[in-house]
């Protein structure tokens, strides 16, 4: 539901858009001023989550019941003719 301020707006873009050519869309400058904000958005997400990640230290455990793996795997030697 859009409130009063948010119709009024719109009508002001609307009112401009009749004066271009009605024959060409292009996003102009509320698209670049949306695009620049999400692109913003999603660096400043992507830094937060870098700073995060590299506070995890996970080191897992061995399950209950399940015998350590040996360091390296054992690989039968070939007979000697």
């Amino acid at each position: 539901m859009m409130s009063a301020t948010s119709t009024l707006a719109l009508t002001h873009f609307v009112t401009l858009a009749d004066s271009f050519d009605k024959n060409k869309v292009t996003p102009g400058v509320l698209g670049f001023i949306v695009f620049a904000i999400i692109g913003g958005a999603v660096w400043l997400l992507m830094k937060s989550m870098n700073k995060h990640m590299r506070k995890v230290d996970f080191v897992e455990a061995p399950e209950e019941g399940e015998a350590t793996a040996p360091a390296a795997p054992t690989v039968p030697k070939p007979k000697a003719g």
